[in-house]
Formats: C-alpha cells, structure tokens, sequence
C-alpha cells in the first residue's frame, strides 16, 4: 500500500522542547563524524567554495561560540567589514570564524566543538521564548530578511540544527566518511520541506523522497503535475544551491519540474 502524501504546507513548526533534543542529538551526530576523521581529511575541500574540512569545522566551533558570547559575531561583523569588504556580512563574518582558529590543530577544533558546541545550544535555549521571537536577526545581518522568520526564535528551532547538519553532509560528502541517521535527521528535512511550501508559489507538485529522513509531500494544491523522486538527503543539497550526486528525477510537466529544479531553501 502507498503511504499517502503529506502536505508539506501542514507540518508543524519544531517546537522549542523539541529543539534542544534535535540541536543536541545533531551536535552529537556531528563530533562523532569530526572525531572519526585522520590527519588528510582536514585538507580536504568541501562544497562550500575555497573551504576545507578544517575551514568549515572552524566556523561551526565559531557559530556556537557567538550563541553563548554575542558580542564575538558583532566584533566579527565589524572586523569583516575592513578585512572582506567584497563580502555580505553574513559570509565576511563567516570568514572570520575561520581566521580566528586559523592556528587551531584538528584536534584542538574538535576539542573546542565538543566543549563550545552544546554551551551555545543550551544558551540559546535558555533565552525566554518571547525575547527570541523579538529579536530580528536581520539586526545584524540582512541577509536574514529573506529567511521565513526573521527571529533569534527560527535560530533556534530551525537553523542551529540545520546548519550543522548540512556542514555535517558536506564533511561526509568531502571526506567519504558514512552519515549515519537516525530520527533527528527526519525532523531537520521536514523543517527543509516546510520552508520550501511556505516560499512555494508553482504548480502542485508530489515529492517522493527516499531513505530514512523521506516520506512522500505535496507541494500546491489540486493534482500534482510532477512527481519528484530522489533520495531526501541529495533533495535537501539540491535545494541549499550544492550538487546532489544521485540527482534528481521528474516525471511529469517540464515547467513543474523546471519549477523545482529552480527551488531553493537558505540554510
């Protein structure tokens, strides 16, 4: 029998208790992968343009750290401004995690991710409901107007996990090193999909999606003109702009699957 299709548009939002267990399990999940890699794994480049392994694990150690000591991203913001003035804020910012640890040995990132990491989850979290859904991210960079929610709240819910998930993708995908899922994986692609139907305005689509974090979603209403199939992981890198290996497969209308081909989630 045929699992019925889910409406993308109806899932619910990752409550704030669910969170910390989705943020929690995935930094687990990811210094598991960093901890597993050797020495030439570090060197290794990444999806990410002109970053290695080592690169993108310096700014993960970075992201957390600036959720327990805010100012850190300001200071960073402002430095990015006079060092990477070709850059948005967001990825001049980034660029300065990195130089920060620029000296850091792999093992002393992945020390500083195991120790940092879940400090600036639980710090986050921490924060009264309200106030996070006050402050806009925006404030600091811009770029997060374009997100669905522009609140420290979607950090939170949505964007701590799905950020470190995707990095752990790519470390996986640069470095051959298996990814493991288990059922956080699931609640961070359906986030991915909800994000996708909220922005969605073609043509009914159906998603049949495969592996342990897939399912199968509407996109749009009344009959779907186009039936995605591909496996959930390589549809969530297809949509943050990286290549999916397996690529995807349409049946159906062209400009539906056009449509699709075009689609795009910010993670």
């Amino acid at each position: 029998m045929t699992t019925p299709a889910v409406s993308a548009g109806d899932i619910s939002r990752t409550s704030a208790a669910r969170a910390s267990t989705v943020n929690e399990a995935e930094i687990r999940a990811s210094l598991a992968v960093m901890g597993s890699l050797d020495a030439e794994a570090w060197s290794k480049p990444t999806a990410c343009t002109g970053w290695t392994v080592r690169d993108m694990v310096a700014h993960e150690v970075g992201q957390f750290e600036e959720l327990a000591k805010p100012w850190l991203m300001i200071a960073r913001v402002r430095r990015a401004r006079r060092t990477h003035p070709e850059l948005g804020a967001l990825d001049g910012h980034n660029e300065s995690q990195v130089e920060d640890r620029g000296e850091a040995t792999a093992e002393r990132l992945v020390s500083d991710f195991a120790r940092i990491a879940p400090k600036g989850a639980r710090s986050l979290a921490r924060m009264p409901a309200p106030v996070r859904r006050r402050i806009r991210t925006s404030m600091v960079f811009p770029e997060a107007k374009a997100l669905p929610e522009d609140s420290m709240d979607y950090m939170n819910s949505v964007l701590i996990a799905r950020d470190t998930w995707m990095h752990r993708i790519d470390i996986s995908d640069a470095t051959g090193t298996e990814f493991v899922l288990d059922e956080h994986d699931g609640e961070i692609m359906r986030q991915v999909l909800l994000d996708l139907a909220l922005g969605w305005t073609g043509p009914s689509c159906l998603l049949e999606l495969s592996g342990p974090a897939g399912g199968r979603y509407r996109l749009g209403s009344g009959p779907p003109l186009v039936t995605l199939r591909a496996d959930a992981l390589d549809f969530a890198r297809h949509l943050s702009g990286r290549p999916s290996p397996a690529g995807l497969a349409f049946e159906g209308d062209a400009e539906a699957a056009a449509a699709l081909t075009a689609a795009r989630v910010l993670f």
